[in-house]
């Protein structure tokens, strides 16, 4: 892999990580549709994809990092004190390590199974549809709902099983094409919170499971074969990053008062396309 080639899928990765359409499906796909000559199914290259999503997850602590620091305090507080004390970083603390545990475990069970996609762009472009399915679906029901009640959950009012099950959603990411931040926003939508606070929610939840992929890959950089590429792995890390906390910054405003929408027609679109030119 090339420099150039590492930093244009680092940017992707950076933007598309955050924005609900799939970075990992975009990284699968696009190198065959420009013809590189890149091994996607060598461990290597899912280090290399790993790492930009270390970045992608230091550029998530950075932007939320007050948010991260009361919920450790209020976390750590609750383990010393051997009690809660019902402070709202306290129970959205508990709820984002109950809500990361699912995924953890299936990403360390079938990490494998899971591998052998990366090197399958159909399967992206099709997982990528899926995902466009997904989404446009979740904010059909969504807006259902909404029509019949007003009342928004408030983030840390989430009930503790619900928290499980949002953080649950993010299993299917493990699906090149399968949006993280989309699954679970729209999972974080059909437990009646706002876009705003389902982003919210998506972006924390990713954040340690993100790093904890990279505990678990990081070290395949460091093999005979990926070690003399690792400074042009390092430059795309750094470029995911930066990429990642300036989209992060956008999305969050536009949650506001946007929809997923727009991201289901891309993606679905974007999948359409590239398995026609992928049959080609």
């Amino acid at each position: 892999m090339s420099l150039f080639q590492a930093l244009v899928l680092a940017l992707l990765q950076g933007v598309t990580e955050l924005f609900p359409v799939s970075s990992l499906g975009h990284t699968v796909i696009l190198p065959k549709l420009l013809g590189w000559n890149i091994n996607q199914a060598d461990p290597t290259f899912l280090a290399f994809v790993v790492l930009l999503h270390v970045g992608t997850a230091i550029a998530l602590a950075i932007y939320f990092w007050r948010d991260w620091l009361a919920i450790v305090r209020a976390v750590f507080r609750s383990m010393v004190d051997g009690r809660m004390h019902g402070t709202a970083e306290e129970r959205l603390g508990w709820r984002l390590i109950a809500g990361t545990v699912p995924a953890g475990l299936v990403g360390v069970l079938f990490q494998k199974q899971v591998q052998s996609l990366f090197g399958n762009p159909r399967a992206a472009a099709a997982f990528l549809i899926a995902n466009g399915v997904i989404m446009f679906v979740g904010e059909r029901v969504r807006r259902r709902a909404v029509a019949v009640d007003d009342g928004r959950t408030k983030l840390d009012a989430l009930p503790v099983r619900t928290a499980v099950g949002i953080g649950s959603a993010q299993i299917l990411a493990l699906l090149p094409g399968i949006s993280r931040s989309g699954t679970t926003m729209v999972a974080g939508l059909l437990a009646n919170l706002t876009h705003e606070a389902a982003a919210r929610f998506a972006f924390l939840l990713a954040t340690p499971i993100i790093l904890g992929a990279g505990v678990l890959k990081i070290p395949d950089l460091f093999t005979p074969v990926a070690f003399p590429h690792l400074a042009v792995y390092l430059a795309g890390g750094v470029m995911a990053g930066v990429a990642a906390f300036l989209s992060v910054a956008y999305l969050m405003r536009y949650f506001r008062v946007g929809r997923l929408d727009p991201f289901a027609y891309y993606c679905a679109a974007f999948g359409v396309v590239s398995l026609i030119l992928l049959s080609r």
